[in-house]
């Protein structure tokens, strides 16, 4: 098939006709100069590329002139479809999955298909490049030896901050999608279910030209966002909680009873539950039981 090549610097290479399989290639997350040679001889020996929008994968194998056949996998039809690429590819094709940007499957469709591919045992070939989870994580400055991403949390503001209550206790790194119109409404949800001093990294547009990272604690960044319009492309990056001190119930219970000798309950209370990180409610119903004499 002669149209089976890739341009490089407007220099035409050909590309080889591939084995049958589904091959999950991923692309640039910005900067179109992010794709490996690899990637581009796949895209282009395919038989089929699977693009979550076509219009938008057009751009990038326009710029390669690559000009393998393509069609639209996305949530909507994804279900549909599965069964008969499956077929296709037990047929002898080669197909790509390719989405918007990135890593397919990250937060994007493909995967009933590649379920359904691996209950059919057919090859799955994965053509790794750009991730904007990874990319994030490594210029954050934040602990990456564990970390877990969660994609976007729930639009709605109540649920989000279920899901970050929920979270608030992982001592591992967080990994966030974000959309630029709620980042600023996320990062007060931050950090009211997280504590104001937690770490976290906004890094917005990367790879591309005004690729930029913010960072401070939630409540700094949560202010530096209020009321400000967010453009680009956003991955937050949360720092693990931190590990939780083992206190001796004797020693801030007896620096309780000293001090309600010394001041009213509240602040006694208050000041044991400062000096010993320890949840107030806890201090209080102690509190109210020495009072009593219980």
């Amino acid at each position: 098939m002669a149209d089976r090549q890739f341009l490089i610097s407007g220099h035409a290479l050909a590309a080889s006709p591939l084995e049958a399989g589904l091959y999950l290639v991923s692309t640039p997350i910005g900067n179109l100069k992010d794709i490996s040679i690899r990637a581009l001889e796949t895209l282009a020996g395919a038989d089929l590329i699977l693009c979550e929008d076509t219009r938008t994968s057009s751009k990038l194998l326009n710029a390669y002139g690559i000009k393998t056949n393509k069609a639209s996998l996305h949530e909507h039809n994804e279900l549909k479809q599965a069964q008969s690429i499956v077929k296709e590819v037990k047929d002898g094709k080669a197909i790509c999955l390719i989405s918007d940007a990135g890593t397919p499957l990250i937060s994007d469709p493909g995967f009933p298909l590649v379920r359904l591919a691996a209950e059919q045992e057919i090859a799955i070939i994965a053509i790794p490049g750009a991730s904007a989870v990874l990319s994030a994580l490594a210029v954050s400055g934040l602990p990456t030896d564990s970390f877990s991403f969660f994609g976007f949390l729930p639009p709605k503001q109540v649920a989000r901050l279920t899901r970050l209550k929920e979270l608030s206790t992982h001592r591992e790194t967080l990994v966030f999608y974000e959309s630029p119109k709620r980042t600023a409404a996320t990062l007060t949800a931050l950090s009211e279910a997280f504590g104001a001093d937690r770490p976290v990294v906004v890094a917005r547009e990367i790879t591309k030209r005004f690729e930029t990272l913010y960072r401070g604690t939630a409540d700094e960044l949560a202010t530096q966002f209020d009321g400000e319009t967010v453009k680009g492309e956003v991955v937050i990056v949360v720092g693990g909680a931190a590990e939780a001190v083992q206190v001796d119930p004797d020693q801030w219970q007896k620096q309780l009873l000293d001090l309600m000798q010394e001041m009213p309950l509240r602040g006694a209370v208050d000041q044991v539950a400062a000096d010993f990180s320890l949840k107030r409610k806890l201090v209080y119903q102690k509190a109210l039981e020495l009072r009593d004499g219980k």
